[in-house]
Order: structure tokens, then C-alpha cells, then sequence
């Protein structure tokens, strides 16, 4: 019998987890500092994806305050490893994540991706959001 995948959100006391997450998930190795960082600030989600114990989808955002307009949330990034690609776990993990902004009172949700990230562009289509136009800019290899 398949195990299904399962989905976690992720918080502070789960900072032991995540720091077991073997790399080829996230762009970059875990750092513990960040991650305590990350997970402690109320304003960072991240939910996981799990099959059996190996993470294989992690999705994270930030909700954004604004003096002028409700909260919105930026998603930051969606991740799955190859091994699972094509499975679905990508859309359903930015569900999980959309899910979450909804409940804590966002009234908007955006992201951006490069563009010629074919991979990031068809999931965020398949899911139906608006695409919108526009320019990016990046300081301090923030786009590296």
C-alpha cells in the first residue's frame, strides 16, 4: 500500500525537524539560526510535505502589513524534490500555505518567479491566479 503525502506547518517547536530535512529540498543547506529566526517571527509560515519521514515539498510565505491595507501574504518560495515532481504535492503545498494567509486574515496573496522558470510558471497557472505584468529589481545577489 502508497503512503499518502502529508502536509505539516511547520512553527517554532518544530525547529529540530527542520533541521533534519536532508539538502535538495531548499536552494541552499538549512542554517540554524535562520531557521530558529524564521520560525519564531509570527509573520513566516512554512508548511512541509512530507512522504513517509522524508520531506519532499516545502512551501513558505510572509504576511505583509501595510498602514493603508489589509495584511497580504508573500510567498516566498515553493519546493519539491525531483523525485516527486509532477505529483500534485507543489500545488497542494501553496494550497496549504494560501489556506493559512486566508485563516490569519490576508485579503491578498502574490509572488513573483523568473521568468523562465517553466517548472514554477505552469504550477502557478495551474493554480489561477492572476498574471500580472511587471519588472523585477534585485540588491545584493537577492535574486542569486
Amino acid at each position: 500500500m502508497v503512503k499518502p503525502i502529508t502536509f505539516r506547518r511547520i512553527g517554532p517547536d518544530d525547529l529540530d525537524l527542520l533541521m533534519d530535512v536532508p539538502e535538495g529540498l531548499f536552494d541552499n543547506p538549512i542554517d540554524h539560526a535562520q531557521s530558529r529566526a524564521f520560525l519564531a517571527d509570527p509573520r513566516h509560515e512554512l508548511v512541509l510535505a512530507f512522504d513517509g519521514d522524508l520531506a519532499v515539498g516545502m512551501a513558505s510565505g510572509t504576511i505583509l502589513l501595510h498602514p493603508d491595507k489589509a495584511p497580504a501574504m508573500f510567498i516566498n518560495e515553493v519546493g519539491v524534490r525531483e523525485s516527486h515532481q509532477h505529483q500534485g504535492i507543489g500545488a497542494e503545498i501553496t494550497h496549504c500555505l494560501m489556506a493559512i494567509a486566508r485563516a490569519r486574515g490576508c485579503k491578498g496573496i502574490w509572488l513573483g518567479t523568473e521568468a523562465d522558470n517553466a517548472p514554477a510558471l505552469a504550477l502557478y497557472r495551474k493554480l489561477g491566479g492572476d498574471e500580472l505584468a511587471g519588472v523585477y529589481f534585485g540588491w545584493d545577489g537577492a535574486l542569486d
